[in-house]
């Protein structure tokens, strides 16, 4: 079972000599009166590797109806945001939660400051800040959501309450060993806090199985509410650090009780712009929507693309609820 790419991929690579010359990846995604919309991570230089939200629209056949000139949110250093990486975002009681990892230390991936020989700075943790509003292009920042030194990243709104609450998918980079349940970084749920702007009640839901996701798993876009579960699409890391990604279905009133998930991927590096860029066979998806039955799902490539691909969603609930009798 695996997803069938657009073939227009890259649906958006860098381009110009300025913000976003470099790099333009990782992109969270919605689906809205009739047009898909696509926020990317671009960076406009290796030196600094400074990352604004680019912002554009497709059509449901991927063709680009309009790439805007400018960031659709631009780093505020005057909120300590120095970078604004790897976003996710839903709707919730038609408001828009979005997502994004900060980080007062960002610098290029390795591979990159190998080739260029730039010097590796010191790395600072990572942590996961969240915006909202009814308004895409005026959204309020609410700062950082996720807890302080333990390396936030893949963070995302499930796009409905559960029990009356928000609740969130986070992967807290340094929750390993015997005091948390996992040898590895694993995949949580949180409920989130409106007023004190924190997350609480954490609860494991999905731990590293091995072989292609031995190193760590991560979330990636918001899951999908269906008749079966919450669908969500996750990556995992081996240990040669190749990137790919996996489905996973969990119970709809406890969303931290793992139904299912694929025994192998269903998206991995094969094409040229998923193995050549500046981090090497990567897949990375952050978003997802469904169309006229069919799960279409946005993703980076190779720290460097933005691409698309899709599966019909009937097909993938069937598969993954036959894979766990098989198990």
């Amino acid at each position: 079972m695996k997803l069938t790419r657009f073939k227009n991929n890259p649906i958006i690579s860098p381009e110009g000599d300025d913000w976003e010359a470099c790099a333009t990846f990782n992109p969270a995604a919605f689906y809205k009166d009739g047009k898909i919309h696509v926020l990317y991570r671009a960076c406009g230089d290796y030196l600094k590797y400074a990352a604004n939200l680019g912002y554009a629209t497709f059509d449901k056949y991927m063709n680009l109806i309009e790439r805007a000139d400018e960031p659709i949110l631009k780093i505020d250093k005057k909120v300590w945001e120095f970078t604004i990486e790897d976003a996710r975002i839903c709707t919730i009681e038609k408001e828009f939660f979005l997502t994004y990892v900060v980080s007062p230390t960002p610098f290029c991936p390795g591979p990159v400051r190998v080739r260029l020989g730039i010097p590796k700075p010191e790395q600072s943790y990572a942590y996961t800040a969240l915006a909202r509003g009814k308004d895409l292009f005026n959204l309020e920042r609410q700062g950082v959501i996720t807890p302080f030194g333990v390396g936030e990243r893949d963070t995302l709104f499930y796009p409905e309450k559960i029990g009356n609450r928000y609740a969130v998918i986070h992967r807290p980079g340094s929750w390993i060993g015997s005091d948390y349940g996992t040898d590895a970084p694993g995949i949580w749920f949180a409920y989130y806090n409106e007023e004190g702007r924190y997350l609480f009640d954490n609860k494991l839901m999905m731990e590293t199985r091995g072989g292609w996701e031995s190193r760590k798993i991560g979330a990636g876009p918001p899951p999908v509410r269906t008749d079966e579960g919450w669908l969500l699409l996750y990556h995992g890391v081996d240990e040669k650090n190749i990137y790919r990604a996996g489905a996973a279905l969990f119970d709809i009133d406890e969303p931290w009780k793992m139904i299912a998930r694929t025994p192998k991927p269903i998206l991995e590096p094969e094409e040229e712009y998923e193995r050549v860029g500046d981090v090497p066979d990567v897949v990375f998806p952050e978003g997802n929507f469904v169309i006229n039955g069919e799960l279409v799902v946005i993703y980076g490539a190779a720290d460097k693309y933005c691409c698309a691909a899709k599966i019909d969603l009937s097909e993938l609930i069937d598969y993954l609820l036959d894979s766990r009798c098989k198990s």
